[in-house]
């Protein structure tokens, strides 16, 4: 990672890595990456080319013996406190682009959570705030 785009791409990893955690990185999740880097204040000066990048060093970490544990502190290491309660948002946003959330999802949200350190009252208003952009008619 970069120094200046850290908290940017430590962003994206954890986006990735929720798109991933189930082995099955659908069309809809990778697009909804894609809209999130282009749309999102966030990333407002990030160069959107470096998405695939990251993204292949996030599978690259995750292949290595204890990779997601060595992942995810890659990202708390690389990301400001006060960008934890966004990560996890960005993870929801991401594990709930498919319209259903799969136990693997769920898991990878806890171990966020706990290694942001991020209160359960936060967690559940982010959740509860998917669900409701999330709602078909």
């Amino acid at each position: 990672m970069t120094h200046d785009n850290a908290p940017q791409e430590a962003l994206i990893q954890v986006m990735v890595l929720m798109s991933a955690v189930d082995n099955a990185m659908t069309d809809a999740e990778l697009a909804r990456i894609g809209r999130l880097v282009r749309s999102l204040p966030i990333f407002e000066d990030f160069a959107d080319d470096l998405i695939l990048h990251i993204a292949q060093e996030c599978a690259a970490l995750v292949s290595a013996p204890e990779g997601l544990d060595v992942a995810l502190e890659v990202i708390r290491e690389r990301l400001p406190k006060r960008l934890a309660d966004t990560a996890y948002a960005l993870a929801v946003e991401i594990a709930a682009a498919d319209h259903r959330i799969r136990n693997e999802e769920i898991r990878l949200l806890e171990l966020l959570r706990d290694r942001l350190g991020l209160d359960k009252l936060t967690c559940a208003a982010i959740e509860r705030a998917a669900i409701a952009r999330f709602r078909k008619v």
